[in-house]
């Protein structure tokens, strides 16, 4: 069985550009509420259904820390910007973890910058916490987050046909995988 309660002194991972952070209560700030309530940030996200504000924000922080899941942020290297967040949730009696992930600091978007930070996640949970399977999943129409799945090396998992509405119409949720 997985066991996460020491993960917190894992952190930070750093990669070539990229710092991953565990995200707390000071990280709730203007910027960050503006990336969850622009529209082309959260464009394929069910988070665009909602508003959000200083005290959702907070009670989905608490939310995800009673839970096996962990809630991060991603910064910058060189210049100590806040970038965007993943998130992580594991199924810990079978040694699983599926990511998610938003860029919110739309000047770094269509650097690579999601993908370095998703495969430095993905590299230290199959690494060095040991899981078995990390997943990630998203909407057919979501180009660049299959182009992420893709380029991390991760393979297609499955697909629930259909699943979500977009733009009016139907789209499936495709999901990757990458295995230990």
């Amino acid at each position: 069985m997985l066991d996460i309660n020491n993960i917190a002194e894992m952190f930070p991972i750093n990669h070539e550009r990229v710092g991953i952070r565990l995200f707390t209560e000071k990280d709730i700030t203007k910027e960050y509420i503006s990336w969850l309530n622009d529209p082309e940030v959260v464009k394929f996200s069910n988070q665009r259904f909602k508003f959000h504000d200083s005290d959702s924000s907070k009670a989905f922080l608490k939310s995800i820390n009673s839970l096996d899941a962990i809630f991060l942020k991603i910064i910058h290297k060189q210049s100590d910007e806040f970038i965007g967040t993943m998130t992580v949730y594991f199924s810990l009696n079978h040694s699983t973890a599926d990511i998610g992930i938003m860029v919110g600091n739309r000047k770094f978007w269509n650097q690579g910058i999601g993908a370095e930070a998703w495969t430095a996640l993905m590299n230290f949970l199959l690494d060095k916490l040991n899981v078995r399977k990390v997943t990630g999943g998203t909407l057919s129409c979501n180009r660049g987050m299959i182009r992420i799945f893709e380029k991390v090396g991760m393979i297609q998992d499955g697909i629930r046909i259909e699943q979500e509405i977009f733009d009016d119409k139907a789209h499936d949720i495709v999901y990757f995988a990458k295995f230990k």
